[in-house]
């Protein structure tokens, strides 16, 4: 089919877009500059010339496509609230352009916080706030779209480490020069390989309905053994620090950083099939070296 994505040139994008490709799909994917054509083109998609702010240019996308994939977001942490009215707006107008039309609408989320120690499963609510991406898309379902959830982990990890909140946590590492954990460290997160991920973000699609799936691939992974792995490959002492210092030390991961947030994909694998194939997030860590 014809599938319209946003973001396709990011992190988890690319690998999106080049496991669409891979599935036989034509891929559209927006672009905002002429490197992102060419890097879209190196992909296998082809290219729509806009951005997030421009709702024209998304209608137009969403409404010569069978299927639309948003995937991008303004990650600015400086102005987070900022970034979560543009993606509220860009899925809006791509909601907009596929209302009534039975066609299928795959938006990107987050796997929500929890109450400390519980398992996060699929059928627990997202927040609306800062990203209200959710809460943007779901009434379009009662407006002829089918509405699709992805629910990438916060750790999303892949060859060299180079991406996304754990690259920060090494960055922040190398740094300060110890790898850090909050308290004893007990306190887990979970993680997902970006390949693994988009694999899913496939299933999703071709699955067709509306559902709420969760891109976990190791739902419960002790922050301490995060700490030593890094500690390990960078070859710095890993310590403990209080939670009254987690912000200082970790800038804007502080939160998360202290934060026990198992997660599950139980019901995503029930229904897709779906499963972690890739090296897990400790195993990626003491394999990879700086």
């Amino acid at each position: 089919m014809k599938v319209f994505v946003t973001g396709g040139t990011g992190f988890i994008g690319s690998a999106v877009v080049k496991e669409l490709v891979a599935g036989g799909h034509d891929v559209v994917g927006l672009a905002r500059s002429a490197a992102g054509r060419r890097a879209l083109e190196a992909l296998g998609a082809s290219a729509l010339d806009g951005d997030l702010e421009d709702a024209g240019s998304l209608r137009r996308g969403a409404e010569a496509a069978d299927a639309a994939i948003h995937m991008a977001f303004v990650h600015n942490f400086a102005e987070f609230a900022a970034a979560g009215q543009t993606d509220k707006r860009a899925i809006e107008a791509i909601g907009e352009a596929l209302a009534l039309t039975g066609k299928q609408f795959v938006v990107t989320s987050g796997v929500p916080g929890g109450e400390s120690g519980h398992v996060v499963t699929e059928r627990d609510k997202s927040g609306d706030f800062p990203r209200m991406s959710e809460s943007a898309a779901l009434p379009f379902a009662e407006r002829g779209v089918r509405v699709t959830l992805v629910r990438p982990s916060r750790f999303v990890y892949g060859e060299g480490l180079a991406n996304g909140f754990i690259a920060a946590l090494i960055g922040t590492a190398a740094q300060k020069g110890v790898s850090a954990y909050v308290g004893d460290g007990g306190n887990r997160i979970h993680a997902v390989n970006v390949l693994d991920l988009a694999r899913l973000y496939l299933l999703a699609l071709e699955k067709g309905v509306s559902a709420v799936y969760q891109g976990v691939g190791d739902g419960a992974v002790r922050f301490r053994d995060v700490a030593e792995a890094i500690g390990a490959r960078l070859g710095i002492p890993t310590v403990s620090i209080s939670a009254e210092q987690a912000a200082g030390h970790f800038g804007f991961l502080g939160q998360i950083a202290g934060a026990d947030n198992p997660a599950s994909s139980e019901l995503t694998q029930a229904a897709l099939g779906w499963g972690k194939t890739r090296p897990s997030l400790l195993e990626t860590l003491r394999q990879e070296r700086a």
